[in-house]
């Protein structure tokens, strides 16, 4: 994708902060240029990592979410205060790499059993017919042989059509347990999976009766490890890690240690901060299915830095963050775009909500302005929670509707601008009662 259709695929989701997708539209079509130079440029163009600054609630958690439906690249979310310093327990910063290693397994995976849909499908109908018509007697007659294939063919079109989905049958099914913990280092991990090994061998199959529909299910797991090659899909893993892999770390304004601290030797923050350093500057990472450099990973970081500031990161860090965005604080107008103009908006969630009950939720727009400008001076008078917000208010404004949803079923309730002032205004006058609902 160009970088304006990134660009105009967030818009769909995500109202305003053009600077922010725009930083992070380039940046990703930067990977796309780098994988078309050739190897010797390569290796030295590396990525242009994002700071992104803005409070909670404005977009920089969600930017990263719809990314991560959009790209089919390895992508992972992670909150940099679970991590701890080496030697303290707690997660170590190289699982996130492991993290991301696994998503691209996963990924990878689907798309190869997508190829082989037609292989692994033939695969599990050809076993389930099996079941349902014995095999002849070694010594059957021509005649017999040939009876058998049309009945084979007739049973094969039933399964494949879904006419033998009721139909009993009994299949073997594999119980070794799988083991895997990407918190846990490579090695630790191989032993698990070498015990696991020794005592799936000496385990049989069990037995187990399943409907057709069932079976069908359960096969093509034994069909996609029989049909998959997993040592390329492994390679091809590493691979597009290596070169398209995204980390998202989010609240890193939580390991940032304020100059106003008695102690910038805190080891639960800046002890992160300097773990964190060698993999963004690119280093070598022992995972369970190789070895990953991280050279060549994009990482977005974002935080509120409401208690401090990125110039309280250590140095060496701040300087492998070189593309820095603000996200601006949502007004009045914004609140209402974001109400109105996404695909799923929040008032299109609570429209589909209600017509499950066979209630027709419909909201006037003076009722959706007014909406907006009371969750904008909840923000003012107490935390500036941002587009979240707005989940609170409509949840507060619609709470008797949906209560009582079952007993209108055929009705259209109109939102009115009345109905939003009548149910919300002494709730947002009221300083000590907003502290709690709004």
């Amino acid at each position: 994708m160009t970088p304006k259709e990134i660009v105009k695929y967030l818009d769909d989701y995500i109202i305003g902060q053009y600077e922010a997708k725009k930083a992070i539209a380039i940046a990703l079509r930067n990977r796309y240029r780098r994988m078309q130079l050739p190897k010797e440029i390569q290796e030295d163009i590396m990525p242009k990592n994002i700071l992104m600054i803005g409070s909670t609630g404005v977009g920089k958690t969600e930017i990263a979410r719809r990314l991560a439906k959009m790209m089919a690249l390895p992508f992972v979310k992670v909150e940099a205060s679970k991590y701890t310093e080496v030697g303290f327990v707690g997660r170590d910063v190289e699982s996130m790499v492991r993290d991301l290693v696994n998503v691209a397994i996963n990924l990878v995976k689907n798309e190869h059993k997508e190829k082989n849909k037609a292989d692994i499908e033939e695969y599990v109908t050809k076993k389930i017919v099996e079941k349902l018509l014995p095999p002849l007697p070694a010594g059957a007659t021509e005649e017999k042989k040939e009876q058998y294939q049309r009945s084979f063919e007739k049973m094969k079109t039933r399964v494949k059509s879904g006419d033998a989905d009721d139909l009993m049958i009994e299949i073997e099914i594999n119980t070794s347990p799988e083991f895997s913990d990407a918190t846990m280092p490579p090695e630790v991990i191989k032993v698990q999976e070498s015990i696991m090994k020794i005592i799936s061998s000496k385990s049989e199959k069990i037995k187990k009766e399943v409907s057709v529909k069932e079976a069908k299910e359960l096969l093509k797991t034994e069909a996609s490890e029989k049909l998959l090659d997993f040592d390329k899909i492994k390679l091809e893993a590493l691979d597009r890690v290596e070169n398209g892999g995204i980390i998202f770390i989010d609240e890193i304004d939580k390991i940032a240690v304020s100059s106003g601290s008695n102690s910038r030797q805190d080891p639960s923050k800046e002890g992160v901060q300097r773990d964190l350093l060698p993999l963004v500057e690119g280093s070598d990472v022992n995972t369970k299915y190789g070895t990953v450099k991280t050279n060549h990973i994009l990482f977005i970081s974002a935080g509120a830095f409401h208690l401090s500031k990125p110039s309280d990161l250590i140095p060496e860090l701040q300087g492998r963050f070189p593309l820095r965005v603000e996200l601006n604080s949502l007004d009045e107008e914004a609140l209402y775009q974001i109400l109105t103009r996404p695909k799923n908006s929040l008032l299109k969630q609570y429209k589909a909500l209600l017509e499950v009950e066979g209630v027709n939720l419909e909201f006037e727009d003076e009722a959706i302005r007014a909406i907006a400008k009371i969750s904008q001076m909840a923000n003012e008078k107490l935390e500036d929670i941002g587009a979240r917000r707005l989940h609170t208010v409509v949840e507060r404004l619609l709470e008797d509707i949906s209560f009582d949803a079952d007993e209108k079923s055929g009705e259209t309730i109109t939102v009115t601008k009345e109905m939003v002032h009548k149910r919300l205004d002494e709730v947002a006058s009221d300083e000590d009662v907003s502290r709690y609902i709004l």
